[in-house]
């Protein structure tokens, strides 16, 4: 028994120090956390390989304002038939946002050995538009130059002339890269400085992709910025949970200060009172709104003739039943004469 107890420790050890190596779950290199930001908040938490939960999503969900730019390997490593896959979660992905040159702007950024700007920020402002200019990209083949692609897209994409937006207007700027191999080039310098400039990196690796790699170009926390699929069979389950990350946040939902109504308007909220009620100065509160009564003024004279008229009127009803109370007094005596008659 005792023999059997210590047999089954060591091959869970083994098991455990396998799983460990798999994944790449070992402490964080200290450089990796340096290069996550000058940007970004530094944390020193263990950054988990993400696989997804395919059911959970949420359809009331609206994204945020985004500048997307999504940055798309298409090495030798990706087959044609894995590249459509790609297409169809980008495709997905333009669905579940709220497209438009007041809502968020997407761009396609296409690289192997070399990069290929497939649309810019400025090009298309319509899910239909879109969506046919993705069906448009084919693969470029070759070598994996993630960092020079993820610097074209910081100087090329995410500038104010290809239609990005200022970034004192509270628009997010986002890159996704999607990415299934080794990079042949560095990546940590150049992502830091991405960070840096406000754009916040997402890293989705596929397959045979480097994780450390991966790690040394996300945002942090990393658990929230880096994701792995076993293959792009299944990327397209990763709609859902970029909806879930990616999804603007409701004020209204999360504490308010309106007395009546809280409407959510993505970055902020504000306050509207029910019908027959105003705002107050404090722009949270409301009061019942203040209802004009007409006055009519009455000529004294008109009410003074009206209560003479009254006064004469009961009056003469006195004088006619006092009389009437006469007539009915004689006619009893008459009747009781003639019956003693």
């Amino acid at each position: 028994m005792k023999y059997s107890l210590w047999s089954l420790l060591f091959c869970t050890s083994l098991l455990l120090s396998d799983v460990l190596a798999t994944y790449h779950l070992s402490a964080v290199d200290p450089q990796v956390v340096a290069a996550q930001s000058y940007a970004q908040t530094r944390n020193n938490g263990r950054p988990p390989t993400r696989t997804l939960n395919p059911a959970k999503t949420d359809s009331q969900c609206r994204s945020r304002l985004l500048d997307l730019v999504f940055i798309i390997d298409s090495s030798r490593s990706v087959r044609p038939g894995e590249f459509e896959k790609v297409k169809i979660f980008l495709a997905d992905m333009v669905d579940t946002l709220d497209v438009g040159p007041d809502a968020t702007r997407v761009a396609v950024v296409n690289y192997a050995s070399t990069v290929k700007i497939e649309f810019l920020l400025k090009d298309h402002f319509n899910k239909p538009d879109m969506k046919k200019a993705i069906s448009r990209i084919g693969p470029l083949a070759a070598g994996t130059m993630t960092g020079l692609a993820i610097k074209s897209a910081m100087n090329e994409a995410f500038t104010e002339q290809s239609g990005a937006r200022p970034r004192s207007g509270n628009i997010s700027k986002v890159a996704i890269i999607v990415t299934d191999g080794r990079p042949q080039d560095q990546v940590e310098e150049v992502s830091a400085s991405a960070r840096a400039s406000g754009i916040e990196i997402y890293a989705v690796g596929v397959d045979r992709a480097d994780m450390r790699s991966l790690r040394l170009m996300a945002s942090i926390p990393l658990d929230d910025h880096v994701f792995y699929v076993e293959t792009y069979g299944v990327i397209e389950k990763l709609t859902s949970k970029f909806r879930e990350t990616l999804c603007g946040l409701d004020s209204c939902a999360t504490g308010h200060e309106c007395e009546h109504v809280c409407v959510n308007s993505n970055v902020s909220y504000y306050c509207k009172c029910r019908a027959s009620y105003i705002l107050n100065a404090d722009m949270k509160t409301c009061s019942l709104k203040q209802v004009k009564v007409e006055v009519v003024a009455v000529d004294p004279c008109k009410c003074e003739s009206r209560l003479a008229f009254q006064k004469q009127t009961q009056a003469a009803i006195q004088q006619l039943t006092a009389k009437l109370a006469d007539v009915s007094g004689r006619i009893e005596r008459l009747e009781n004469a003639v019956g003693r008659a």
